[in-house]
């Protein structure tokens, strides 16, 4: 594939970012608690300001808006949605399911998206109507499978434990599924755009945290919205994606 400038320099970035997390990965860090009870070290902050710094040396007139660092030039054509450590609870504990999110947003429609999960070794991307990558190689959904033959992963989901009706359409769901995982986090979801699982639920999550994941899955040629069918928007707060349409239906049937 040719990659545009946009591309290139986001995977600049995330390398740029790999060297931070590598350098703190297995390190004793000092921990703080931001205001919704999340962790932040000192890697998350100095992981984005690589991020930062790489792209505005090549696009100045950009804004962000970062996990760690916040909003910066609100009203540009062009923002990028930054997560540096996706997964700092995994980070801290030091096991391996933690990655970086890199998007980017034209007037507010998602047209790149870039997961680096470093332990992994695994790098995915998607440009908008270019089709999706995991290391340099193109990946595609599975093919189509009915509920009983399908495997259904879910992550966080303290959202749908709190709402009885949303909780006993789970159990349905998770009855007749082939198979049940928890993988959570970047993993399901670069499972999910290589054809090797068929179903991901979501929930308690943020626009940073599935942004670049989005146009992944969709770029694979899967479906992916919120749990209530919904367009991802930049205040979309849980996910339901799958390899194929009847899938996708009959899950959003038992959680409605």
């Amino acid at each position: 594939m040719s990659k545009s400038d946009f591309l290139r320099v986001a995977i600049d970035a995330a390398l740029a970012a790999q060297d931070v997390i590598q350098k703190y990965y297995l390190s004793n860090l000092a921990i703080t608690i931001k205001e919704d009870l999340t962790p932040v070290t000192q890697a998350d902050v100095e992981t984005e300001e690589a991020i930062r710094k790489v792209i505005s040396e090549h696009f100045p007139d950009h804004g962000f808006w970062g996990e760690e660092l916040g909003q910066s030039n609100p009203d540009a054509e062009f923002t990028w949605l930054i997560d540096p450590i996706d997964g700092t609870k995994s980070f801290v504990r030091q096991y391996p399911l933690f990655s970086t999110q890199i998007a980017l947003m034209q007037h507010g429609e998602i047209i790149l998206g870039l997961s680096n999960a470093p332990i992994f070794e695994e790098m995915a991307w998607a440009e908008r109507g270019q089709g999706a990558f995991l290391n340099d190689q193109p990946i595609h959904i599975s093919e189509a499978l009915p509920l009983e033959k399908a495997t259904l992963s879910f992550g966080n989901i303290v959202s749908l434990a709190q709402q009885t009706s949303q909780w006993a359409g789970l159990s349905k769901l998770v009855a007749r599924a082939h198979r049940t995982r928890g993988y959570g986090d970047f993993f399901h979801y670069h499972l999910l755009a290589a054809g090797k699982i068929d179903l991901v639920l979501e929930s308690d999550v943020n626009i940073l945290d599935i942004a670049a994941l989005s146009l992944i899955i969709t770029e694979a040629g899967g479906i992916f919205t919120d749990l209530e069918g919904q367009p991802i928007t930049t205040k979309s707060t849980s996910v339901l994606a799958a390899s194929c349409e009847a899938l996708y239906n009959e899950a959003k049937a038992h959680l409605s």
